[in-house]
């Protein structure tokens, strides 16, 4: 007995030493990826800023319309291409298999086509070209052809995300956008108007798959069906699918509704408005997600590690989402007043500042959510989407109604506030902070409001000034959150440098 048990204390301190290696790897990984995935993602979205910047002189409000009804179909058609499979590869503990690889690589292909079909007998029916026109059609027919050319490299990023190669995994999205933005504005600059997006969506996709398949090739590629190992894979998918489905439901559907019967224009302003209060939380909330739900995923049994990695993720999203969204709240409208070809989108300055309020509430419940569905919790954000899908189609169309067009951002905000649930939900499983991680950046962010209010009068009378007021106004938010939270913020950069350095050479 005496002897067993020895073995057996052995055996778990041999365990334990591995899953603290294994922890710090992760750290390592995750941290110095996290930098550099920023920094890499960040050039994207600075990429498609200077292109929305661009595309919103060259074309109008019915041609932002057009695009936004022909985006809104392809991303209901989503849901149909994928039932969840890639999130149950990333979230399984163990390496998945050859056979799970090829099972999920069919399924995900046959499903692709399975988008071609349904957008070709969209088409056929005649309804959606009457609507968007021929241009719009093409349009529609390249987005759905770009589905089987993106289920080729699915895998490759799979193995990409498993492994926390986030620096790999971002450098085809980076071939991607600069290949898209720059043949979409040239053509926009041709005189092509919506047809360009068809001729940069095939190109996109193209030079997506090329790129991936050289950073990271899948040599055993090849088709399986097995039912037993699908019923596994999905187990996880399907309800991580569902989810998905709701959101699909509350938004793409919904929007899609109103763009069919609502006037092109007025659409475009919508999508105008929505599009652009989005590239902060793309630029923020999107990357720090694609890092956090395998690194989560990985913590997952370590409690104390995770509360920390998500604490550091909500510090970080509010310390740079939340002037970049008030930023752009108060100078959108100056904007519209010293560039001649924006006094299109004056109409549409409410409908961005309210989303871009709306979308620093998603801002940390995103993260949230994407933390139980990393812990296996998936029955709790189900909830949490019936909620919100059920709230959107219930107030917006009141708010339409009462407001027209912007009332649709209107009810996008009140909406937002709900975002409290999902922190009552994480405490329940991780006992995390969320007020000390987002004061600093709320009172940086209120210094900023006060420097901006403070020259208002001066930032509308050129570009030149409204610039120096962006500037200004950026380094009182900088001021600010080194005022009231300078310990904080060093600590927190000195322990990024160390991961960094660290991930870099680990036998020291």
């Amino acid at each position: 007995m005496i002897q067993n048990t020895a073995v057996d204390t052995t055996d778990e301190l041999e365990e334990l030493l591995d899953d603290e290696e294994e922890i710090a790897r992760i750290k390592q990984r995750s941290v110095s990826g996290a930098f550099s995935y920023f920094l890499r993602t960040a050039f994207i979205q600075i990429i498609g800023l200077v292109s929305a910047l661009v595309l919103s002189a060259f074309f109008s409000p019915e041609d932002f319309g057009i695009y936004g009804f022909v985006i809104q179909i392809i991303g209901l058609l989503i849901f149909f291409s994928d039932v969840g499979l890639a999130a149950a590869l990333v979230q399984k503990k163990s390496e998945p298999t050859k056979q799970d690889y090829r099972v999920a690589f069919t399924t995900q292909w046959l499903l692709a086509w399975l988008i071609v079909g349904l957008v070709g007998l969209l088409l056929v029916g005649g309804w959606v070209q009457q609507k968007v026109g021929g241009a719009g059609a093409w349009v529609l027919l390249a987005l759905a052809v770009s589905f089987p050319l993106a289920t080729l490299k699915t895998i490759s990023s799979i193995r990409l995300e498993r492994r926390l190669s986030f620096n790999k995994l971002v450098f085809p999205q980076i071939v991607e956008q600069l290949i898209f933005h720059s043949l979409l504005i040239v053509l926009a600059w041709k005189g092509m108007g919506v047809m360009a997006y068809a001729f940069a969506v095939m190109a996109r996709s193209l030079a997506g798959v090329v790129t991936m398949w050289l950073i990271e090739p899948w040599k055993e590629i090849g088709f399986s069906i097995n039912l037993k190992v699908l019923r596994s894979l999905l187990g996880f998918g399907i309800k991580f699918q569902l989810n998905d489905f709701l959101a699909r439901i509350k938004d793409q559907l919904f929007y899609l509704g109103l763009a069919a019967f609502m006037p092109l224009d007025q659409f475009g302003y919508i999508q105008w408005a929505k599009n652009w209060s989005l590239y902060p939380y793309n630029l923020t909330v999107q990357n720090v997600l694609a890092i956090t739900f395998p690194t989560y995923s990985r913590l997952q049994s370590r409690v104390d590690l995770l509360k920390k990695a998500i604490e550091k993720s909500l510090f970080f999203i509010s310390t740079s989402i939340f002037p970049i969204l008030v930023g752009m709240s108060l100078f959108i409208w100056p904007l519209t007043q010293v560039v001649e070809k924006y006094r299109q989108w004056e109409p549409a300055v409410p409908s961005f500042i309210m989303f871009a309020l709306s979308i620093g509430w998603a801002a940390l419940s995103t993260p949230l959510v994407n933390t139980l569905n990393a812990i296996g919790q998936i029955n709790k954000t189900l909830k949490l989407m019936v909620m919100w899908t059920t709230l959107t189609w219930a107030i917006t169309p009141l708010m339409l109604w009462k407001y027209g067009f912007n009332g649709v951002a209107l009810a996008a905000l009140i909406i937002s506030f709900t975002s409290i649930f999902s922190i009552t939900m994480v405490k329940k499983h991780v006992p995390i902070l969320v007020w000390p991680q987002v004061k600093l950046a709320l009172l940086g962010s209120l210094v900023m409001i006060a420097v901006a209010f403070s020259g208002w009068t001066v930032w509308s009378r050129s570009l030149t000034h409204l610039l120096l007021g962006l500037l200004i106004s950026g380094g009182a938010y900088l001021g600010g959150i080194l005022l009231f939270g300078w310990q904080r913020v060093s600590a927190e950069v000195r322990s990024i440098l160390l991961q960094r350095r660290q991930a870099q050479n680990p036998n020291n």
